[in-house]
């Protein structure tokens, strides 16, 4: 009984799930607190812009560990700027353990811009946070500016919150206003956009960051930055590609740039303190780069210094000491990926490989809608053809195992959703194989149960029995067929990726349809009541 309690309420949350995330793809406006999430398309699907790079080491003297950690540089190098760049869902990855990078700008017909922002030279620079001061002169500068000129930024209008304009003719006429009135009066524009919607000051939502990024290409805007200081935004966080962001007022001046950093490495610290402990960033510095960051240092201290890679802030260190030896420990709570995934980006500054673009190509809007109308048309003929065999040949158990194949196929769509997977030609492929394989583990559980019943078996009997003898070899061939699926994305590329991830969560998919819920049905209409005859 506790059996069938426990698969019911996994039958219910599955289903539940699988319909929260299903249901956008074909229901529209639903409200607020539904999932914001959508089945995303791929370039092959949507149309868009495909560059192949080649990282040229051939000239450089490199060992296999140098080459090999440039190619990862590039590829992260490049992941930043084509995020800067604005594409939506962008897929960049390497070609196996080549030295090839292949980037999908889906959406985008003219690849020029990218491939100019592709090929410009990283900058990796070390910069002083500014003062409170400094702070306080630059907001004030920017909210003025832009009072004064917001109808040249229309799309700002949504942070004038002046209330009511009857307010603002009335100060306008009077003469005298003192100073608390004039304040209140003031229309503080940057100051609301970069205020997050829980109040943190200097923290951007994430909403709103396209529209930061535009002001800040804007020369009029920059113009009233005061002299000496810039804006610039945090990175993505990698565990909320969504949140908020912090917003930084830097010195201009690099005080010093990557040229000058010789390695840095990824450590494990082994001290008492907690902050001495786990994964930590040691910097080293060539000798010149020692001198300065010895200089740097010992004037700051106390006073934090940011640094940067394509003027986008990774982290803003405080200095707590002069550093003599040109060595640098960067130390917080930081995951073993999270340090070498910084690390390759410090290296950045210093690696000497050159990218070069062998290969581009664009994918029209019309081939993509092809895609689509032929890949859906062959999911329905197969569907159709697997639901009408299953009917007629099994009756009105056939029509069960229907059932489990088309809630198999909205837990894939579901799944592909929740995990912002992305949809390509090889991933609607998987789908239609998987509509093929949802069955066959059916079709192993029904020719055991008229067996059992040619055995003179009631059934009741037949049916458990039938399940339970069928258990084993489900199981084995989808779990070998779940293993190829994995070797496929382990060691495949893109197109074979999508393919693989498609098919693994089909299996998982068709394994719960199978064995949990057509089981479920079972019981439910079957032999729970007191049948002599099973249609079957």
């Amino acid at each position: 009984m506790k059996n069938k309690k426990f698969r019911g309420l996994i039958i219910v949350v599955v289903l539940l799930v699988t319909a929260y995330f299903f249901a956008p793809l074909v229901i529209p406006n639903l409200p607020s607190f539904w999932t914001s999430k959508r089945l995303k398309l791929g370039l092959d699907l949507q149309g868009g812009s495909q560059i192949q790079l080649e990282v040229d080491y051939s000239k450089l003297k490199l060992s296999e560990k140098e080459k090999e950690d440039a190619v990862k540089t590039a590829l992260e190098i490049i992941r930043n700027r084509i995020d800067q760049f604005g594409v939506a869902e962008p897929s960049l990855q390497r070609v196996g353990n080549t030295n090839r990078i292949i980037i999908q700008l889906p959406g985008l017909k003219d690849p020029g811009r990218a491939k100019e922002l592709i090929g410009k030279t990283a900058m990796l620079e070390f910069k002083l946070v500014a003062s409170t001061e400094q702070f306080k002169e630059t907001y004030e500068s920017l909210d003025k500016y832009l009072q004064e000129n917001l109808e040249k930024y229309d799309f700002l209008e949504e942070f004038a919150d002046i209330e009511e304009d009857e307010e603002v003719v009335d100060i306008l006429e009077t003469e005298e206003v003192d100073d608390e009135e004039e304040f209140e009066s003031e229309m503080r524009i940057f100051t609301d956009l970069t205020t997050s919607e829980e109040g943190y000051p200097m923290v951007i939502d994430y909403k709103n960051i396209p529209i930061l990024k535009k002001l800040l290409k804007d020369n009029n805007f920059l113009k009233n930055v005061p002299e000496g200081l810039q804006v610039a935004i945090e990175k993505e966080n990698k565990n909320d590609l969504y949140g908020p962001r912090r917003v930084f007022i830097l010195h201009k001046r690099a005080e010093i740039t990557g040229k000058y950093l010789e390695n840095a490495q990824t450590k494990i610290g082994q001290g008492y303190a907690p902050k001495d402990q786990g994964p930590y960033i040691a910097l080293k510095f060539n000798k010149t780069g020692a001198r300065k960051f010895k200089t740097i240092t010992g004037q700051n201290i106390d006073k934090k210094l940011a640094i940067l890679l394509d003027n986008v802030v990774y982290m803003d260190p405080i200095i707590q000491s002069r550093i003599p030896n040109g060595e640098a420990r960067i130390t917080g709570q930081f995951t073993i990926e999270e340090t070498h995934d910084m690390v390759i980006v410090l290296n950045a500054g210093s690696l000497p490989a050159p990218v070069e673009i062998i290969e581009e190509r664009t994918v029209g809007p019309t081939l993509g809608s092809d895609s689509i109308k032929a890949g859906i048309l062959a999911a329905i003929i197969g569907m159709i053809a697997v639901v009408l065999f299953m009917i007629v040949y099994y009756g009105f158990s056939g029509f069960i195992a229907d059932i489990a194949v088309l809630v198999n196929i909205g837990f894939i769509v579901a799944i592909m959703t929740m995990l912002e997977g992305t949809l390509t030609m090889p991933g609607i492929a998987g789908m239609i194989l998987t509509i093929g394989m949802a069955v066959d583990a059916n079709v192993i559980i029904f020719e055991r149960i008229r067996e059992n019943l040619k055995l003179g078996k009631t059934v009741r009997t037949a049916v458990d029995g039938g399940f339970s003898r069928a258990l084993v070899t489900i199981l084995d061939a989808n779990i070998t067929t779940l293993i190829t699926a994995l070797v496929l994305y382990q060691f495949g590329t893109g197109p074979i990726r999508g393919f693989a991830v498609t098919l693994s969560i089909g299996i998982v998919g068709s394994m719960f349809a199978s064995i949990i819920l057509a089981k479920a049905i079972f019981d439910g209409f079957i032999t729970n009541t007191a049948r002599e005859k099973l249609s079957i």
